[in-house]
């Protein structure tokens, strides 16, 4: 059982082109939080002017009091719509991340399972047993990611729930 360059050369392309999806939906990620930190600074400055100008316009200690509370309930309100967009983001980004890993998978257990297939076809008369050992313990192998990866996606659900449970509590 040898790789042949066609072979070798196939596996190298996909290892890129995974490394490049992966890179390419980071990279996305972090513009759009990029993107949002920027949007949330330039409001934050504008909020911050408009503030200042209305306590400074208050014609007693009073109403810059109450002007300054009158603010306070928007800030709330913008820090926790920051915080559900950062989750969105994240959790989208997970999201694609953990397809990508998903194929990546299916596609190393096809692999892996024709290369048992080659060696079985290719082993020596009395080596049947091994080969069955190595195609049991893929079998297990391929269980035991079925079964993380189902824990992982109730796992991410069910936190999916609770941050939107959160977030219409906190309105």
């Amino acid at each position: 059982m040898s790789l042949n360059v066609e072979q070798f050369a196939a596996a190298n392309k996909a290892t890129v082109d995974s490394l490049l999806a992966v890179a390419n939906t980071a990279l996305a990620s972090a513009e759009r939080v990029a993107a949002l930190n920027l949007s949330t600074a330039r409001s934050a400055l504008e909020d911050a002017a408009s503030n200042a100008r209305s306590v400074m316009e208050a014609k007693t200690p009073q109403a810059a009091l109450e002007a300054q509370k009158a603010m306070a309930q928007p800030a709330l309100e913008k820090a926790a719509a920051y915080s559900r967009s950062i989750y969105e983001i994240s959790s989208q980004t997970q999201q694609e991340l953990a397809k990508m890993a998903e194929s990546q998978f299916s596609e190393f257990q096809k692999s892996v399972a024709n290369m048992v297939e080659l060696a079985a076809k290719s082993a020596p008369a009395g080596s049947e047993g091994a080969v069955a050992a190595v195609q049991s313990a893929i079998a297990a192998a391929n269980s035991a990611f079925g079964n993380m990866n189902g824990i992982a996606k109730q796992f991410a659900d069910a936190a999916q729930k609770n941050m939107a449970a959160a977030f219409k509590q906190g309105k």
